[in-house]
């Protein structure tokens, strides 16, 4: 399977209405299309320029949540006619849930061009989210099932971790997504080094799409640095250092790359290292999560 991927280096405005967002998000998705990409990826907390359409409570964390939460139905219906319409498949920007104990989760959203939509959870808070924001960890980690291949979504600070993708990656997943939003460089190398380290270990692609741009309206995604990559393991017909493509820190814009699956599997059997086979080989290997694999063939 080989196909484009599109990777939003996504740029948080201040919107006047819906129907600006609307717009907006149409000209991304029309713009990927036009590049002849079959998946759009979109960054972490995207969805967050949304507390705008709201001036009472966009400077205030907690409603924030409460504003952006009520409006995440309507973002998804739109999402999923875009989908459809584009013939696509999409990883929303991620945003706010609200559970029915009234808590709120960060998620993420795949739409299939024909109308099945996956969700992905994040696993880990980092320490503004647990410590001033009050997101609480989400999950259970998942494995999608689609006409692309088996993909998995690591949201941000979970592809930090390595027990997450690899229990997606035994699992199956060939492509990780990871959406991020990171207010310093320092953050955007901590997602990107990990992404790659991931693509390293399981002998997959990781793409990582970031949030960029200021919004000083906005005390939860003020400033926002990154680049858009896309990584895959330094071995076989990859690059020498595993780039597939890498956009321009803090631009707004598209990076594509193309995705070629069969790669990861010629790698996975005979490349010059087997890391995804000897995991298990290291001393202390520790249990790896659940997995839920989702349909949206």
């Amino acid at each position: 399977m080989t196909f484009i991927a599109a990777v939003a280096q996504y740029p948080v405005e201040r919107l006047a209405s819906w129907d600006n967002y609307a717009a907006k998000l149409e000209r991304w998705v029309s713009e990927a299309a036009a590049g002849g990409a079959k998946l759009a990826v979109f960054p972490e907390y995207g969805a967050m320029e949304l507390a705008a359409l709201d001036p009472a409570t966009m400077g205030d964390l907690a409603g924030s949540l409460v504003s952006v939460a009520a409006l995440l139905p309507q973002v998804d219906r739109l999402h999923a006619e875009l989908a459809a319409r584009f013939g696509l498949h999409i990883l929303a920007s991620s945003g706010p849930y609200r559970r029915a104990d009234g808590s709120f989760v960060n998620r993420a959203r795949l739409f299939a061009p024909g109308g099945k939509i996956g969700v992905q959870d994040k696993l880990i808070m980092t320490r503004f989210e647990r410590e001033q924001w009050g997101i609480a960890a989400g999950g259970p980690l998942r494995v999608f099932d689609t006409a692309l291949g088996r993909i998995g979504v690591l949201i941000c600070y979970d592809s930090e971790f390595p027990l997450l993708a690899r229990a997606q990656i035994e699992a199956g997943a060939q492509l990780l997504l990871v959406p991020s939003c990171t207010d310093s460089l320092h953050g955007y190398w901590r997602v990107r080094l990990a992404a790659q380290a991931r693509a390293l270990e399981g002998q997959c692609y990781a793409i990582q799409a970031p949030l960029v741009g200021t919004a000083d309206w906005s005390p939860a995604i003020d400033v926002n640095r990154g680049a858009a990559g896309i990584f895959g393991p330094p071995d076989g017909a990859f690059r020498d250092d595993g780039i597939v493509a890498l956009g321009q820190v803090d631009a707004g814009q598209w990076l594509y790359g193309e995705i070629d699956l069969d790669r990861v599997g010629a790698l996975q059997y005979s490349g010059a290292v087997l890391n995804m086979r000897h995991w298990g080989e290291q001393p202390g290997a520790a249990p790896l999560p659940q997995i839920e694999l989702v349909d949206l063939t």
